[in-house]
């Protein structure tokens, strides 16, 4: 009996689609200031995710009032 090795290789559709079924979520928050006086603020938030992992991630942080309330 012969024992065949297989290659563990990932197409571009599969990555992509553990990618929307996980979801990525970049979250970075910076703040520059000198002597207590705050000169640059900024807020990213990337989310690369299906609409269902994003709504579970935005009632996760809080944010599903503040986008109802948008809208």
């Amino acid at each position: 009996m012969a024992v065949e090795k297989t290659i563990a290789s990932s197409s571009l559709v599969e990555v992509v689609d553990r990618i929307l079924d996980k979801g990525v979520v970049i979250d970075a928050w910076v703040r520059v200031s000198l002597v207590g006086i705050e000169l640059l603020a900024i807020e990213a938030r990337a989310v690369v995710a299906s609409v269902e992992t994003y709504l579970k991630y935005a009632e996760a942080i809080g944010l599903t009032a503040t986008a109802a309330a948008s809208a």
